[in-house]
């Protein structure tokens, strides 16, 4: 009895003590709260999120995907805005969820910290007739045969397909150091081989907890040719020539290790090419562009968590200078 009285009787007093009790508590590793950059602020002027569309892809025959687009307040045609594009569409936009980019996109561009910027928020493709209805945040059927694959068919149906459709009704900057692409996962490798491809088009990728893993790769067989994975990413940029990118990578030390591979050592093997690129460029006095790089890593698992804290200060590192606040840009 007197061991149940002492139980009670320490409930009732952290119950007592409210917050400031639990706030003692030590961090746990994954934990990675919002700060006020990502949530809805009052007073200031907000965007409008439209959507969801759908569309039906010519390059990804039997596919279609709904994307959304944020219209930052104070839209002007004749001054058309920087464009940041994001994969896995539908959890970039969820109020609800860690990233909540249109809320990011907000508080940052009130504050001047970075340019007005129109939003295209991008699903997977699905093989249907119809986006279905029933997918909520989940995956496509279409997600890996687009995200993890190294080919340029998506960046071809993004530049030749998509953008096109957006720029009917939004304009939007051509200028691709005022562009970016990002995403989460597979969403994240799509982003960066977009930007391989396309420099000219996207010259800046936020890459969070990124799957440069052997995802897309299928053995050789009989009439058929070895397909790569995105493990192979490495030694393309040891051996490839530079392209003009600038990319910030962030994952964390509890991330996956199964059979694709193991995220936090493949994002570190990413770190050290592109530095050993812009190194070797420097040691042979290469005149060429040197990747602009950037990391933070954490102790988190495969979650947004860590990314979605963090994106507000990835958003003023890969458009420091741009904004109205540019001088007051963080150095991570």
């Amino acid at each position: 009895m007197g061991r149940i009285l002492h139980v009670a009787a320490l409930a009732i007093a952290l119950c007592a003590w409210g917050p400031a009790a639990w706030a003692q508590a030590p961090r746990q590793p994954g934990e990675y709260p919002l700060t006020a950059d990502s949530l809805a602020q009052p007073g200031i002027a907000h965007g409008v999120l439209e959507g969801p569309f759908e569309f039906r892809s010519t390059i990804f025959a039997g596919t279609v995907r709904r994307y959304w687009v944020y219209v930052p307040a104070g839209y002007d045609p004749a001054r058309p805005p920087n464009l940041l594009v994001f994969q896995d569409g539908q959890r970039a936009t969820n109020m609800q969820g860690s990233l909540r980019v249109p809320n990011v996109l907000d508080n940052l561009i009130a504050r001047g910290d970075i340019p007005p910027t129109l939003g295209l928020f991008i699903t997977p493709g699905n093989l249907s007739d119809h986006y279905p209805d029933t997918l909520g945040m989940g995956n496509p059927d279409h997600r890996a045969p687009e995200y993890d694959a190294l080919n340029d068919a998506y960046a071809r149906f993004l530049t030749g397909e998509l953008l096109p459709e957006v720029a009917r009704r939004w304009r939007f900057t051509d200028d691709p150091a005022r562009r970016a692409i990002g995403g989460t996962s597979s969403g994240a490798i799509c982003a960066f081989t977009t930007a391989w491809h396309r420099p000219d088009a996207f010259g800046n990728v936020l890459s969070m907890i990124g799957s440069y893993t052997s995802i897309g790769y299928v053995p050789a067989s009989a009439g058929r040719p070895l397909v790569p994975g995105g493990d192979l990413y490495p030694g393309m940029i040891r051996k490839s020539p530079i392209r003009p990118i600038r990319i910030f990578l962030q994952d964390g030390s509890n991330d996956l290790d199964n059979e694709h591979g193991n995220w936090f050592l493949a994002n570190q093997q990413m770190l050290a090419a592109l530095n050993w690129a812009n190194g070797h460029a420097d040691a042979i006095h290469d005149p060429g562009p040197r990747y602009d790089v950037n990391h933070v890593w954490g102790d988190g698992a495969h979650s947004d968590a860590h990314g979605g804290a963090i994106l507000p200060d990835m958003l003023r590192w890969i458009w420091r200078g741009q904004g109205r606040a540019g001088a007051r840009a963080r150095s991570l």
